[in-house]
């Protein structure tokens, strides 16, 4: 596969680029809703609910499980509307979620309703990431163009992902602090500071096309990509459901700082090498990542101290932070341009695919073997990924 050197892309305007910062912002804001959520929503599930770990995998996962029904969907949406329009409608659906759950704990009349009313929140929440994330995606290679997909890609993932840095500790504070309830309306407040920066920012025009083939002949020609980003969510999806209840239940401190070494890890590679698939290629970067992702779980599997723990975290962040990136870079390059939503909706389904299942499946596993073993098959999922990215790179150089 040949790569295009990045001195030979044209720079994107000064105002192009500092409106793809506004709506990366935008985007860190919303997912703070997440990053709140993952580690607060296992906690209340086990205690306040007094349910059992594969219920509170489930109620991590329903969210992630909606994404995955939802991403055609909102990359149709954005590709037909414009990404403008997903990006709001994903944001109000946010504040809607969020609402729900706030209402699940306040109200418990039985653990079974306060889990339902639960359970839709968090499926709201899945459809507000679906199309928020899609929708800025589409609107910032709109802005800067396809040939700088790569470093669009790097930078929404480096919001998402500081965002569950910053907000796997203050969702926990905030249960601390002010309950469920509280944790939950600050959810419901951070989405509408991203509908007032966005409500009057200029939106990108509707790539025109003449045939819109089915999601089904599209994900025929991306699903290697897909499932390379699906086998690599499963670490961080390992790490947001089941980190603080493995430290608690090692009796180790320091609980919440798994998803700030994390995010921290992904961050950091994300600002550093952030163009590296736009100027070698996506697989080069997606194999070195699985490696170092699939050692940074088996090192949490082993860990015999929460600093140890920690450093596998970090690792895991180090890994899984390019191959979103590098794998959707692959995709933009093979779909044409009006069906780009549409392709990278479904790109992106493969990842939440994986945050969805691993919770339930993974909390089953926790009650049986522990809260190790999740790690181990976290570890096993990277090496599948590298197996593929190896065999995808021998092709492409045949």
């Amino acid at each position: 596969m040949t790569s295009t050197s990045a001195s030979a892309i044209p720079a994107p305007s000064r105002s192009a680029q500092s409106r793809l910062l506004l709506l990366a912002a935008v985007l860190f804001i919303s997912y703070l809703c997440v990053g709140l959520s993952l580690p607060v929503v296992p906690v209340h599930v086990t205690t306040r609910l007094g349910l059992g770990n594969f219920w509170a995998g489930l109620a991590v996962g329903i969210a992630f499980l909606a994404t995955v029904l939802t991403r055609a969907t909102a990359g149709s949406l954005s590709d037909r509307q414009g990404p403008k329009r997903a990006v709001v409608r994903g944001l109000a659906f946010y504040v809607a979620g969020a609402l729900v759950a706030w209402l699940a704990g306040l109200w418990i009349p039985t653990p079974w309703i306060g889990f339902g009313l639960l359970v839709a929140g968090r499926l709201l929440l899945g459809l507000g990431e679906s199309l928020v994330a899609v929708g800025v995606i589409g609107w910032g290679i709109g802005l800067v163009g396809p040939a700088r997909s790569g470093q669009v890609l790097a930078l929404v993932g480096a919001a998402i992902y500081g965002a569950l840095a910053v907000g796997g500790p203050v969702g926990l504070a905030l249960l601390e602090r002010f309950g469920f309830a509280g944790a939950m309306a600050a959810s419901a407040l951070l989405p509408c500071i991203g509908l007032l920066a966005v409500w009057r920012l200029e939106g990108v025009a509707v790539q025109p096309g003449a045939g819109r083939p089915s999601l089904r002949s599209v994900l025929g020609i991306i699903w290697p990509h897909g499932l390379i980003v699906c086998l690599q969510g499963i670490g961080f999806a390992a790490i947001g459901a089941f980190f603080v209840l493995h430290f608690r239940g090692q009796h180790w401190s320091h609980a919440g700082l798994g998803l700030t070494a994390f995010g921290s890890g992904f961050v950091l590679v994300r600002l550093l090498f952030g163009h590296l698939p736009d100027r070698i290629g996506g697989l080069p970067v997606a194999i070195v990542s699985l490696a170092v992702e699939a050692f940074g779980q088996a090192l949490i599997w082993q860990a015999p101290s929460p600093v140890a723990a920690l450093a596998g975290a970090f690792l895991t962040g180090l890994g899984c932070s390019m191959i979103f990136p590098a794998m959707g870079r692959e995709v933009v390059r093979l779909v044409a341009p009006q069906l780009r939503g549409t392709a990278l909706g479904g790109f992106s389904a493969f990842q939440d695919l994986a945050y969805g299942l691993t919770g339930p499946v993974a909390g089953l596993l926790a009650d049986r073997a522990g809260y190790g073993g999740v790690f181990l098959i976290g570890a096993g999922a990277a090496l599948s990924g590298l197996a593929i990215a190896l065999r995808l790179r021998s092709v492409a150089r045949a």
